[in-house]
């Protein structure tokens, strides 16, 4: 069948193809995160055949289709291919469910073919089912991957989105390729902002117990801590990566989170999972080469934020203050590696200090939200109305960090560490300067997501740090004017 291209119908494909993402991957990580054990069914549903275990998944979750990331340049074809007056199909091997709620968001297409609980529509079946219904090229066929050639064979026409050069060579051999749209970027880039590279800056925590006993130049310390920071950082990467994945309906909703990679769809979910597990074999490896004591800090840390990315983060200011006992942690891991005692002093100076951080990044997030309208933050358990009560509460946690330290200064282990403990006086304003600081900056909706990656860009946080470092040396060398 040939004819002129208004009058031959255009068959979409979803996933992958219409949208940066897979919903059947979706579904299963949403299934995770609202009942973890429910996805004990996923291979019993799956001996069933993929149509029944995608039909399963349907049933039990709901999903915004508004918050998928869907190819936009695709759409802005497709949508001036209907203004000519084509005729759109959606066809796809997720669920009739799914397909048709998206298919009445867009509001884009004449007709959705899916699978249906019992046929899974992709491959030759799905190739078989246009073929019947279009006849023999009969239509023309946007897809993405391997499964598509078996359609593109029986198609007039090919449209080619986000493949391999590979595959778009294999497409040309099957029919004649009348468009290609080109994949989003996945290079080392990609990669780097997944694993939040930037944020293992925070395991630099680990180091604190060594200089504040003033051990800093004992080399076989130093080295064990280096091991024990590579470890934590992979530990880190792998949680970072489980997170994104459960929470990219939320991730969507947010004016900066949505451009994460597996939020996007720069990154296949699939990568994702299989990533994660091997960040977190290595680190557990090289926690075992520290010693017991920080392997078990290490996986107690590691458990404390699967607690927390799965429960403890939409409950309203319990997440604050496990994102300050996470960040108490690594100096208590830091201390374990080394097999060193922690004062107490440290401890109530680091918890108030980070609840204080902790508070400030929920008061950024809920600014942001508030600028864009919204009520209520996505997936957390704050309303924008909130955001002043936070941010008194922070203030509060930063100021007792600074008594902390100045009730501190008036203790034995002062005199005993430092040679000239005048000099450390001056680290009390200085960080009573910084605390406030912040908490100006997050007034006027300058914060970062994350305050300590603000600290380490922001001039004035940089300058009161070296000032504050300056005063800490000139007290432990005894320098006297």
């Amino acid at each position: 069948m040939t004819g002129s291209p208004l009058s031959c119908p255009l068959v979409v494909d979803l996933d992958g193809t219409l949208i940066h993402s897979d919903m059947l991957h979706e579904s299963s990580l949403r299934l995770l995160g609202e009942s973890p054990l429910s996805v004990l069914k996923i291979p019993f549903w799956l001996a069933s055949g993929k149509a029944v275990l995608k039909r399963q998944l349907s049933d039990r979750l709901t999903f915004d289709p508004a918050a998928l990331p869907y190819n936009e340049e695709l759409v802005a074809w497709l949508r001036q291919q209907r203004s000519e007056g084509r005729r759109l199909v959606l066809c796809t091997a997720s669920d009739q469910s799914v397909a048709v709620s998206i298919a009445a968001h867009l509001d884009l297409f004449d007709e959705v073919l899916a699978s249906d609980g019992v046929v899974n529509l992709a491959g030759r079946r799905k190739a078989e089912a246009l073929v019947a219904r279009y006849g023999e090229k009969g239509f023309d066929y946007a897809g993405n991957s391997v499964a598509d050639l078996p359609v593109w064979e029986h198609a007039r026409h090919a449209i080619v989105v986000n493949a391999s050069a590979s595959l778009q060579q294999e497409a040309e051999a099957c029919a004649e390729v009348e468009q290609v749209f080109e994949s989003p970027a996945m290079g080392l880039g990609v990669w780097r902002k997944s694993l939040r590279v930037h944020q293992w800056l925070k395991n630099l925590l680990l180091f604190v117990p060594l200089f504040a006993a003033h051990r800093v130049g004992e080399f076989d310390m130093l080295l064990t801590l280096g091991l024990a920071f590579i470890a934590f950082s992979l530990c880190a990467s792998s949680v970072y990566i489980a997170n994104d994945l459960l929470d990219l309906e939320s991730d969507r909703k947010h004016p900066r989170k949505c451009k994460r990679p597996f939020a996007s769809g720069s990154l296949p979910i699939w990568q994702g999972v299989v990533v994660a597990p091997i960040l977190l074999l290595a680190s557990l490896g090289l926690a075992s080469l520290v010693g017991e004591a920080f392997l078990s800090w290490l996986v107690g840390y590691f458990l404390l934020t699967c607690l927390y990315s799965f429960k403890l983060k939409q409950l309203v200011l319990v997440d604050c203050l496990m994102l300050a006992v996470l960040y108490t942690l690594r100096i208590v891991a830091g201390a374990a590696a080394v097999e060193m005692s922690l004062s107490f002093w440290l401890l109530a100076f680091s918890g108030f200090l980070f609840l204080s951080l902790a508070l400030v990044k929920r008061f950024a997030e809920l600014q942001v939200q508030l600028l864009h309208g919204k009520h209520q933050a996505a997936g957390r358990g704050y309303f924008t109305d909130d955001a002043p009560l936070v941010q008194m509460l922070g203030i509060v946690a930063g100021y007792t960090a600074v008594l902390v330290l100045a009730l501190y200064l008036n203790s034995a282990d002062v005199v005993r560490l430092y040679l000239a403990p005048e000099w450390i006086w001056g680290c009390v304003p200085v960080l009573l300067f910084w605390v406030s600081w912040v908490w100006l900056q997050a007034h006027r909706g300058q914060m970062h997501d994350d305050p300590l990656v603000f600290a380490v860009k922001d001039k004035a946080s940089l300058i009161a740090g070296a000032i504050f470092a300056l005063f800490m040396a000139l007290g432990s060398v005894g320098w006297v004017p």
